[in-house]
């Protein structure tokens, strides 16, 4: 039996008597590392101080001290049917339904890509590239709307829009959306608007500022595309993706968390992984404004690939980034008129 397929049940309730804070901790870890979860003592916590009222501080503390009868009863059923299902490799994030990413916290289910550490990298690239908030941005291929949405709440951008050619991962991206961007500090009137009759599309805007005389307009649009089908004369001064790029014969050997519980359809890249890079190589040109920019995560072997799509279709200034551990993850590059 492979490691993944080792499972060993949570024990039963009555089982514990009487528990101390920790061993109710530890039963959680005991499963998952019994079903080869690498990280299985950060997992358990994590489920754990959802299913308990407990910070680490008092954890800390207590730890030790038998749990209050009426805690445990109410925690342990919740707290077991969790630790079950982070055992039978569902992600961490899906179990819990969120997932922190550049400070901000974005719902996750299984029809978008959770967001990952690395692909800050990107937002990063472009707030510190691109100062100006009258800035128009595209973000093609949103899944969740991180990207976007990041670049929305944290650059102030006047514009930015966001596209997937899946309506469920819209749905997802537009309910952050509406947490993320209609309720920030500084927004004194909010509004969103659907076109019914079209494919998917949502139009967010807020008005920004200490009042509402003086106050800064700001758009969000989620646009319902197959890359750029649904978009004719429109021209950026950004474009950002962070595209399937997964060789296809790579995908299989992923983790069970990734590719049983992610969508195939934001993995998949082809047999090459590079399909939708010369793609948007060739169509982000008809998209950018003069000077624009394009940002686009790769996998940390796809540099040279990438860059060598983009000198073929005449951008310059390419540039490639590396991400925290010094993998390469971003490439960039300006778009000037021939």
């Amino acid at each position: 039996m492979s490691k993944e397929e080792k499972k060993e049940p949570v024990k039963g309730q009555d089982s514990l008597q009487n528990p101390t804070w920790q061993e109710v901790l530890d039963e959680g870890v005991r499963v998952l590392s019994q079903a080869g979860i690498e990280e299985a003592q950060l997992d358990a916590w994590y489920l754990f101080s959802e299913s308990f009222p407990i910070d680490r501080v008092h954890f800390l503390i207590d730890r030790n001290r038998p749990m209050h009868r009426e805690i445990f009863e109410k925690g342990w059923p919740l707290f077991a049917e969790r630790i079950e299902k982070r055992a039978s490799r569902i992600p961490l994030q899906h179990i819990l339904g969120s997932q922190e990413f550049m400070g901000l916290s974005f719902r996750v289910n299984e029809h978008v890509l959770i967001p990952r550490q690395d692909t800050e990298t990107l937002v990063e690239e472009v707030l510190r590239d691109c100062p100006d908030r009258n800035a128009d941005i595209l973000d093609m291929c949103t899944g969740s709307g991180c990207i976007g949405l990041s670049l929305a709440v944290l650059g102030r951008y006047r514009s930015v829009t966001a596209a997937d050619v899946s309506e469920d991962a819209l749905r997802v991206a537009a309910g952050n959306a509406k947490r993320l961007f209609l309720i920030q500090k500084d927004v004194v009137r909010a509004e969103s608007k659907n076109f019914p009759g079209l494919p998917l599309r949502t139009e967010l805007t807020v008005w920004a500022g200490k009042n509402r005389e003086n106050a800064e307009t700001r758009q969000f649009r989620l646009v319902r595309s197959d890359l750029f089908s649904e978009f004719a004369a429109e021209r950026y001064d950004v474009i950002v993706s962070n595209p399937p790029y997964i060789p296809s014969g790579e995908v299989e050997k992923l983790e069970p968390e990734v590719r049983e519980h992610e969508p195939r359809l934001a993995l998949d890249g082809s047999a090459d992984g590079l399909h939708f890079y010369r793609i948007l190589a060739e169509e982000c040109r008809k998209h950018l404004k003069e000077g624009g920019r394009v940002y686009f995560e790769i996998g940390c072997e796809q540099a040279s690939a990438v860059t060598e799509l983009l000198a073929q279709q005449g951008y310059t200034k390419i540039q490639v980034v590396k991400d925290a551990p010094g993998l390469d993850r971003v490439v960039k590059a300006v778009w000037t008129q021939h």
